[in-house]
């Protein structure tokens, strides 16, 4: 895995470990690899990001170069921040085309995106990946891929794409905004074991959840209850179910953040997370509030 690597693209849009994701791309271009022996495989449930495509097959090795199973759920669930952020209708069908790659038995050589497809996705998500402070990469240049021709996957067309049809992620709790004054937020401290400041170094997807790890120096402790020194000194904290929902809050990696959360079977568990706005009244108190708060 990468240091500081941030997917999101919460879109949480938080980024994915997307390099690591690519590093196995077949290079493009050289077709003996293509006919490296593949399996057809069902798609499973716990695929995420392709579980409901088209088609139910996919080709093993895939596109990326993943040989396993295990290694293809590892990498895709990655990139689930960047398909709930919306960028472009065909995120899923472009990522999927390489994670995923249709399979069928009578065709030898695998499909791939059409170059279209390609650059119509880079063209909408590149910004919002730059946003988290990663470049569209180099790996899924869109000149690697085919001109459009009738055996590569090709963009959907504008006629066929139908908006309201799309189920809009929801917010997660932690990461709702929520209109609170300056008692609010103090009573929001005194229900949590635990509140800090930090910037992000890290965010990762396990089991469905958000792990977040903070710069180590960023760290400010604000109110700890129950939560040891030892407790601190590696700390990793939690976003539960955190690939289900999406999380705008955190869509800065070199932004710094108040994050509250309880410590739950050994966890640090997030219960909020807020955008930390210097200046603002209500973070004022908080800061004063110091080392004077009386739950």
């Amino acid at each position: 895995m990468m240091p500081n690597i941030i997917l999101m693209i919460s879109v949480a849009l938080v980024l994915p470990v997307y390099l690591e994701a690519i590093h196995g791309l077949y290079p493009f271009g050289h077709p003996e690899l293509f006919y490296k022996k593949s399996n057809c495989k069902p798609i499973p449930t716990t695929l995420l990001l392709c579980h409901d495509i088209e088609y139910s097959e996919m080709r093993l090795p895939n596109l990326l170069g993943h040989e396993t199973m295990k290694e293809v759920l590892q990498q895709a669930s990655s990139w689930i921040p960047l398909v709930q952020k919306q960028c472009h209708p065909d995120t899923k069908k472009f990522l999927c085309s390489l994670f995923a790659p249709v399979c069928l038995d009578d065709l030898d050589e695998p499909i791939q995106p059409c170059r279209s497809l390609c650059e119509r996705v880079e063209q909408s998500c590149a910004p919002v990946m730059s946003a988290f402070g990663y470049p569209w990469p180099d790996m899924l240049d869109c000149s690697r891929f085919p001109e459009d021709n009738d055996l590569c996957i090709p963009p959907a067309s504008v006629d066929s794409f139908v908006p309201t049809t799309k189920e809009v992620p929801q917010v997660c709790d932690a990461c709702k905004d929520k209109e609170e004054n300056d008692n609010e937020i103090i009573e929001n401290l005194c229900k949590n074991d635990f509140a800090l400041k930090i910037k992000v170094k890290e965010i990762s997807y396990i089991n469905g959840d958000t792990k977040i790890i903070p710069e180590t120096k960023s760290k400010t402790i604000y109110k700890l209850n129950g939560v040891t020194e030892r407790d601190l000194k590696k700390t990793v904290l939690w976003l539960k179910d955190g690939l289900q929902c999406t999380c705008d809050e955190i869509n800065d990696i070199n932004a710094p953040y108040l994050v509250m959360g309880q410590k739950l079977d050994g966890n640090l568990v997030l219960t909020s997370i807020k955008r930390w706005q210097r200046g603002h009244r209500e973070f004022k108190r908080i800061a004063r509030s110091n080392r004077k708060l009386q739950c």
